[in-house]
């Protein structure tokens, strides 16, 4: 395909339908934040429920769009978030950042989460907040970005064996299987564990804070995250384990019956999506921290690449399947949910994008990028705009199922459209009225990320 005929695909894609229907529509002007619960008709509905994990995702969203696209709207829009975060979301008696409140920022019973707090969340609060700093450098915001990392350190952070406890009380008391706290939440399924989800997103939260704030503590933990995800949550085959013992022990039912097996899939499967999109967050914190020749992290976030390629692109019809699995014994992965939700698609593009950028003579990387496009195009994209949670091929309901929820939203879709265009585009012959004028920047800085990189490789062939 030619990339100006594909650039101006994803570039509408982008700025019409996908960005162009969700905002404003989704700014709550009554209560502050942002409308979660939205129909596949483009129409906010009558329940609502605000997550920290989605307001802070606007927030981010939102903030890269207006240097991306230059339309001082999208600026607006993030700050628009910030007030609810800082005042309805963040818990001022005790500190951290509650998973979800009810419309107005009170109370919410919505998955039984009620007044407890993640990790994960707090790790998005920093993500969206050092996006909106980066953007309008409001001391107010970076300010809250530090106070969360404090909050994450002082009470998340294992001094024994390291990594982060997900799962907190109000009063930030740290709850297990064996604590006389017992949650009613949806998730309690992994209450005890640690888990790579949330510490992938917080090492990409942490990336993104330590553009704007060079901290010598933030550059060490992020390291040491970097370092943990790598070394230790990936599998020596490319992939990572899902959840660990508080000593990283991975936690696995390979051996246990297979109904047993089955049941357990939520805590022990492959995840092909959260493999790739890995890759790139390893390869964008090794940058932010200036590592210069990071041929382990390049060699390992290779191999999570080539590992997901082999077994989870579906080679008949195309798109990237949501689970795999290493029965007892084989030496390939089977696959065990071959549905293929929106976000690991868009995940695809991005990360097989960069990895012909870095790889330019291994041409799988190029092929799968333009036929994940294609196929995105064929069994995800919905006509009056937005992208369906699931593809068409697999799961036809989806058709008629909401656009928005408080785990859908447009962060994922967002931040790989635009570094899809930025890689394709040729910054000498950009025209100013396609894109902001912090484009020029986005582009330069992205080349400097390529080159980087391409140039680890060059080591890896010598």
């Amino acid at each position: 395909m030619d990339n100006s005929k594909l650039i101006e695909e994803l570039r509408n894609e982008l700025k019409i339908n996908l960005l162009g229907n969700w905002y404003p529509l989704c700014l709550d002007y009554k209560y502050g934040g942002y409308f979660s619960n939205i129909s596949r008709n483009w129409e906010i509905t009558s329940e609502q429920e605000k997550m920290i994990v989605t307001q802070a995702r606007h927030i981010w969203t939102c903030a890269k769009a207006s240097k991306f696209l230059g339309v001082k709207n999208f600026a607006d829009f993030a700050e628009h978030g910030f007030k609810f975060l800082e005042e309805k979301m963040w818990d001022h008696d005790f500190g951290g950042f509650f998973q979800i409140r009810n419309h107005d920022g009170e109370l919410s019973e919505v998955e039984g989460l009620m007044n407890e707090k993640r990790m994960y969340g707090n790790a998005f609060a920093i993500y969206g907040l050092a996006a909106l700093y980066e953007i309008n450098e409001n001391g107010n915001v970076l300010a809250l970005a530090q106070k969360t990392f404090d909050w994450i350190e002082q009470n998340s952070f294992d001094p024994k064996f390291g990594g982060y406890f997900q799962f907190f009380t109000r009063e930030n008391s740290v709850f297990d299987k064996e604590s006389e706290y017992k949650t009613k939440a949806t998730d309690a399924i992994e209450v005890g564990y640690k888990d790579q989800n949330s510490s992938i997103h917080l090492m990409e939260a942490y990336s993104e804070l330590y553009h704007v704030y060079k901290s010598p503590e933030l550059k060490q933990k992020l390291n040491g995250i970097l370092e943990l995800i790598r070394d230790k949550m990936t599998n020596e085959k490319g992939y990572l384990h899902l959840f660990f013992e508080r000593d990283f022990t991975p936690v696995s039912f390979v051996n246990s019956p297979k109904e047993i097996r089955e049941e357990n899939y939520r805590l022990d499967h492959v995840s092909f999506g959260h493999d790739y999109e890995t890759a790139f967050l390893m390869l964008e914190a090794s940058y932010v921290l200036g590592i210069e020749i990071d041929t382990k992290t390049l060699s390992v976030a290779k191999k999570m690449v080539d590992h997901a390629l082999e077994f989870g692109w579906d080679k008949e019809s195309g798109g990237f399947f949501e689970e795999g699995y290493y029965l007892s014994g084989e030496s390939k992965c089977t696959i065990v949910k071959d549905t293929k939700n929106w976000w690991a698609q868009a995940e695809a593009m991005n990360i097989f994008l960069l990895m012909s950028q870095i790889f330019p003579s291994e041409k799988k990387y190029e092929e799968i990028f333009y036929k994940s496009w294609e196929y995105i195009k064929k069994w995800l994209l919905h006509e009056n705009g937005g992208w369906y949670w699931g593809s068409l091929e697999k799961e036809p309901f989806y058709k008629t199922e909401p656009e928005g929820s408080i785990w859908k939203g447009t962060y994922h879709t967002s931040r790989a459209l635009m570094n899809c265009i930025t890689m394709l585009s040729d910054k000498n012959t950009i025209q100013d009225s396609d894109f902001g004028i912090g484009f020029h920047e986005i582009k330069t800085n992205s080349d400097k990320f390529i080159r980087h990189w391409r140039n680890v490789a060059s080591t890896l062939k010598n």
